[in-house]
């Protein structure tokens, strides 16, 4: 009797364990969310990096959310963070892709700028791609126009305090 008392003492301990670790997850998620919302992306981006390790305990909402949140947070915090940026933006968005509707729609708006903006890092314009695709000319041969004040194709085309999208600089 006794021990059936202890087996169950020890069975309540440990979900209770399992429940806690996942809620100190989202949490975490939470006041991630906060700091980035606040415009605190160097402290945000301390919590997404010690999430990242436990990452694969949120639910696929959550993961795509973190996924958002980290890609957004590297973004806005500039050229040496873009890659890491693309990267969780491309995990966000094929997490939505899986899991629909796991992002708001304004974010998959978002997140869709601001791959544009970092894929022309890799690919370059679209006038570049479509070129290269038919041979016809080199990227030596593409003279890009002068940008009108306040816009923008990459962070670096802004001041700083601001960050490119959708073509704009806005103030981070």
């Amino acid at each position: 009797m006794r021990f059936r008392g202890v087996l169950a003492l020890l069975l309540a301990v440990s979900t209770a364990a399992v429940a806690g670790g996942c809620a100190t997850y989202r949490e975490d998620l939470n006041r991630g969310e906060r700091l980035y919302e606040s415009n605190e992306y160097a402290r945000a981006l301390a919590i997404w990096r010690v999430l990242e390790e436990d990452m694969d305990s949120l639910t696929w909402e959550d993961q795509a959310r973190y996924a958002y949140l980290r890609g957004m947070t590297d973004y806005r915090l500039g050229p040496q963070y873009r890659a890491d940026a693309r990267h969780w933006l491309a995990i966000a968005k094929a997490i939505n892709e899986k899991q629909p509707n796991s992002l708001q729609p304004q974010w998959k708006e978002r997140l869709e700028q601001a791959l544009d903006d970092l894929n022309r890092d890799v690919f370059g314009g679209a006038e570049a791609m479509r070129s290269e695709s038919q041979g016809t000319e080199t990227k030596k041969d593409l003279v890009e126009e002068p940008l009108a004040p306040g816009k923008c194709r990459t962070n670096d085309d802004c001041p700083q305090g601001n960050t490119c999208q959708a073509q704009e600089c806005v103030v981070l």
